[in-house]
């Protein structure tokens, strides 16, 4: 198979594959901090590229595991490698399990595997809002470990932009209040560097911007360390509005999101030029630059206009933007608008955005290949090189789901493919972290397989390294969960997020009695693994799951008693539908994963006053709710987490349940209209509020499952 390893042509000296004489300390930091009782058993070496491609090699010397790679990226993917198919551990978000063997596995003959992904991409903008917005030093540089254990060699770096632009905007003489007004509050920031609003959630205190900034240097700091290239913001033409008071001749747009309005500056304004030059010049000063720059001037808003100079006079002008001050400086942009967008992203409006730059200046993210591709309506962006990504979930909401088949067997045979055009690497692009470990394990191990993987015989592997022995009861529940909930890209929602209603639900996309047999299978595994952590953790997620879709069982009795008008038969049904909630509540209490207590205790640590709290806490609950304020977002960012369930998502049925049933035993007609317009004050409410929920877990994973499963079993056949 020919494969284009080097799409640009001219590689800056930092890019992603380069030999570092440095790695070998990087990465024997990573494993102190990973594993400081074993440092001693493991030896790093540098090695060059093997063609251009990313390198590591295994063996065992001298009763030691020598690991070597041509960066420390490649050397921590060599560990981690050799933790899972050697040693039979697991390193994830969601659960680990590091018992190593001693003494550790010998490695004969010689493991060598080279990358064919040049280009091993993480993190997607809105993942700064749903999952990280409220992370310290600590939480990053346990992801930022994680990230180098998986291959990844290009972040995405928008950690404290903010202090960017006071900056930019102090220079252009704005005042202070016009820059609080622009900055939006912390989980809507990333939405905010794509140009889709402007101010909403804050303000934001000097102290969060100090801090922010400081905090982008250390994560800076250490994906270098490590090898990776960050990916740094890029000037897009989105601009605050008090512009206009400074500049009154320049030309602007009012693009809009959804329910905001923001400022573009046109790409042919000569300001356009300026700005750029000074952002670029801000953020150089304080982060430096690795010659990537994300930039999205449209990613989910319509154009000015579709004229194809227009759009070949802005993609110069966001290009030039960069280079001016950068001359090896690379666009890297986001494909969804051919997604989100068709209708007005067709062809003569493609080529003329991506004729605008140079082949090797350009790299572009296909966001969703496992549902939705872009690269087919766009003749592989024509010619530009792609990352094949995969986005799994929207709003960090919580589900099982995994495209496996497509990410194991459909991206390799897709290479050999010529009408692929310049495929050059992968990416996980994931809204927030979510909740399926085993796909960003599928996903990034084949950036270095060459050719498709047999499903069964891998989720068989990652069950014995996951759970650190071959259980066959695990084994079958997994072979269940590879048939169900990991053979599309499922996006399922339960009828319990949802706004109440007595309207039919829809139900899962797969057999959700299938899935309680994998929910069973795992409780006759838990006698031997239960003490294991990842174990727990893929247990309660599990039960989760069908319970969740079992939801839409009970909601469907309420409305046939609704549609028969019988009241007390309503009632008996509504009083299981919102027992089931608590029983979810319970059950997910017993995992950090999935507390609402532990996301408003990291928001609220952030204030150094009463009033910051506050303010910090009502973007955490917001953000998880309303979102915004005309409804076109509420639960978009929707959580089966302990505290969300029974805090919100109940409360919520109970208001209404309560006034349905009095509407069918006074026999009247239900008035929705007034109920919602009640219901929205609420909701809105609810995000002033300060009641506590718990930040760490309580009860046990196993008793919880398995009490659970004895009082469901019968409903769930």
């Amino acid at each position: 198979m020919e494969v284009n390893y080097r799409p640009f042509e001219k590689e800056p000296r930092s890019w992603p594959g380069r030999t570092d004489d440095q790695a070998p300390a990087a990465a024997r930091a990573l494993l102190a901090r990973l594993l400081p009782q074993h440092a001693e058993r493991f030896v790093f070496e540098v090695i060059p590229p093997d063609n251009g491609r990313d390198i590591f090699e295994i063996e065992t010397r001298d009763g030691k595991t020598v690991i070597r790679g041509n960066t420390a990226v490649s050397m921590a993917t060599g560990l981690n490698w050799y933790l899972k198919h050697y040693c039979r551990c697991h390193v994830s978000w969601y659960g680990r399990r590091l018992n190593l063997p001693d003494p550790l596995p010998e490695v004969r003959p010689k493991l060598r595997q080279a990358s064919w992904a040049r280009y091993r991409y993480f993190l997607n903008y809105c993942c700064f809002g749903y999952s990280l917005p409220w992370w310290d030093w600590a939480q990053w540089e346990e992801l930022i470990d994680w990230m180098a254990l998986n291959g990844v060699n290009m972040p995405l770096a928008v950690t404290g932009q903010e202090a960017v632009w006071q900056a930019v905007c102090k220079r252009l003489g704005m005042t202070d209040e016009q820059i609080t007004a622009f900055l939006a509050g912390p989980p809507y920031l990333p939405f905010q560097w794509m140009g889709c609003l402007d101010g909403w959630g804050g303000p934001l205190p000097q102290s969060w911007i100090d801090q922010h900034e400081e905090l982008a240097k250390k994560i800076l700091a250490r994906e270098r360390e490590l090898g990776m290239t960050p990916v740094l913001q890029g000037f897009t033409g989105h601009v605050p509005p008090a512009v206009i008071e400074r500049s009154p001749d320049a030309k602007l747009h009012r693009i809009r999101w959804i329910e905001w309005e923001t400022t573009l500056l046109d790409p042919l304004d000569p300001l356009f030029a300026k700005l750029a030059n000074l952002y670029l010049e801000e953020q150089s000063r304080r982060f430096g630059t690795d010659h990537l720059y994300a930039a999205d001037t449209f990613i989910e808003m319509q154009p000015p206009s579709d004229d194809p100079n227009y759009l070949t006079d802005l993609a110069k002008a966001v290009f030039q933007g960069m280079t001016a001050s950068d001359p090896n400086a690379v666009w890297v942009l986001q494909g969804w608008p051919f997604v989100n967008n068709p209708g007005f992203w067709k062809m003569p409006q493609a080529r003329a955005l991506f004729g605008a730059v140079p082949d090797d200046r350009m790299l572009v993210l296909d966001l969703m290949c496992e549902q939705t591709p872009a690269w087919e309506k766009t003749e592989a962006f024509c010619g530009k090189p792609w990352l094949w990504c995969n986005i799994e979930n929207f709003g960090r909401s919580v589900h099982l789901s995994g495209a496996l088949s497509k990410i194991g067997q459909d991206l390799p045979a897709l290479r050999s493919q010529p009408r692929s055009g310049q495929l050059a690497g992968l990416g996980f692009v994931n809204e927030g972290l979510g909740y399926n470990p085993i796909t960003y394990d599928l996903m990034f191990e084949m950036a270095w397989r060459d050719g498709p993987v047999d499903l069964r015989q891998w989720v068989g592997d990652y069950v014995w390294h996951r759970y650190g022995r071959d259980n066959e009861n695990a084994r079958r529940a997994w072979e269940i969960l590879l048939d169900t909930v990991y053979n599309s890209a499922h996006y399922t929602r339960s009828i319990v997020d949802q706004t109440p209603q007595v309207n039919a639900a829809a139900s899962a996309p797969y057999d959700n009695v299938a899935l309680a047999r994998a929910w069973q299978m795992l409780l006759a595994a838990a006698d031997e693994l239960g003490a294991v952590d990842t174990f727990r953790f893929d247990l309660v997620n599990v039960a989760r799951q069908v319970l969740s879709n079992h939801a839409a069982v009970l909601h469907s009795a309420m409305v046939k008693a609704a549609q028969e008008n019988s009241a007390a038969t309503f009632d008996d049904a509504s009083r299981q539908f919102t027992q089931l909630i608590r029983d979810m509540d319970r059950l997910l209490a017993t995992r950090k994963e999935f507390l609402l207590g532990g996301w408003i205790q990291d928001a609220r640590r952030w204030g150094t006053t009463d009033v910051e709290r506050a303010r910090f806490e009502w973007n955490a609950r917001r953000i998880l709710t309303q979102w915004g304020e005309t409804g076109a977002l509420d639960d978009y960012a929707r959580k089966e987490w302990s505290g969300m369930l029974t805090g919100y998502y109940l409360r919520r049925w109970d208001l209404f349940l309560r006034e349905f049933s009095r509407s069918l035993r006074g026999n009247r007609s239900f008035d929705e209209k007034a109920f919602q317009s009640r219901l929205r004050k609420w909701t809105s409410d609810w995000s002033d509020q300060r009641e506590m929920y718990l930040p760490q877990p309580q009860g046990d994973s196993v008793a919880a499952a398995k009490s659970l499963w004895a009082k469901y079993e019968e409903q769930l056949r």
